[in-house]
């Protein structure tokens, strides 16, 4: 049986594995809006350095956000795992464009405004999807690894210990 953490750990890679498709098809076939990873590399002060936002966009969705709805997924206020996933991913989205994204022109680098605003709407509604996406893909994930759990631990024939 798994823990938690150890759940959110894989579905955060799977929902960081699905919005990294989408950020690839968005850098290949577009882009529509400023990548993630991009806008990553210019937080972390290395803005000719793509592949530091895509190793922080891996490790942040993989041991951070990830474990951190492992935890907090049976006290968030929704019914499924994938509403619950969204309202989560969302909710890390708004925190970060509240304080990261604003703190990053206070601490000397290129300034990218509050939402990432300095990017444009495109961008901030690009962020809005893909965070919505990787919700999605974590809830279900995080869900199917639960149902998993209870049903290889179930009494088979048996009453309840109570």
């Amino acid at each position: 049986m798994m823990s938690r953490v150890q759940k959110g750990v894989i579905a955060g890679l799977a929902a960081t594995i699905a919005v990294s498709a989408l950020e690839a098809a968005n850098l290949y076939f577009g882009p529509w809006a400023a990548s993630f990873p991009r806008l990553l590399s210019v937080m972390l002060q290395m803005p000719d350095m793509i592949a530091a936002g895509w190793v922080a966009h891996f490790l942040v969705g993989t041991f951070v956000l990830g474990p951190l709805f492992g935890i907090l997924c049976p006290k968030l206020p929704t019914d499924t795992p994938e509403s619950k996933g969204i309202l989560f991913a969302v909710g890390a989205f708004i925190v970060m464009g509240l304080t990261v994204a604003p703190a990053v022109g206070l601490l000397g680098g290129r300034p990218v405004g509050i939402f990432f605003m300095q990017a444009g709407f495109g961008t901030l509604a690009w962020m809005i999807a893909t965070h919505a996406v990787y919700g999605i893909v974590l809830g279900s994930v995080y869900g199917r690894l639960v149902e998993r759990d209870k049903r290889a631990h179930a009494p088979v024939a048996g009453a309840p210990a109570h």
